[in-house]
């Protein structure tokens, strides 16, 4: 064999080296980056399934606040009707109160004219 074709051997080995190692790299780089999404998937899925615990948390957090809301709003409703009743009795009282004032006060003027007149 020349030296030409043991340089031609050599660098045909080299190559079938090279492409042998390539394979290799590339089956190990597959196998990594397979892993990694693997791993980036099932972080996802927790990560969404933690979101979703949490959406859960406060969707059942706002519906207590809204029953809370409701029974205060009728709390409120019932308190300003009972109030509303309550002013409306005491109005009448006073309306009642002043009528009756005003009648003796009537009555008064009429007794005090009439001892005026029995005095002069």
């Amino acid at each position: 064999m020349n030296n030409e074709e043991k340089m031609f051997e050599l660098m045909t080995q080299m190559y079938a080296e090279m492409q042998k190692g390539f394979k290799n790299v590339y089956a190990e780089m597959d196998k990594r980056f397979n892993n990694i999404r693997t791993e980036m998937h099932e972080g996802f899925r927790n990560v969404y399934a933690e979101m979703q615990e949490g959406f859960k948390q406060v969707n059942e957090r706002i519906d207590k606040v809204e029953n809370e809301l409701k029974e205060v709003k009728n709390t409120v409703l019932k308190i300003e009707h009972d109030h509303g009743e309550k002013l409306k009795a005491l109005f009448d009282g006073y309306k009642q109160n002043a009528e009756q004032l005003t009648r003796i006060e009537e009555e008064v003027k009429k007794h005090d004219e009439f001892i005026l007149r029995r005095i002069k």
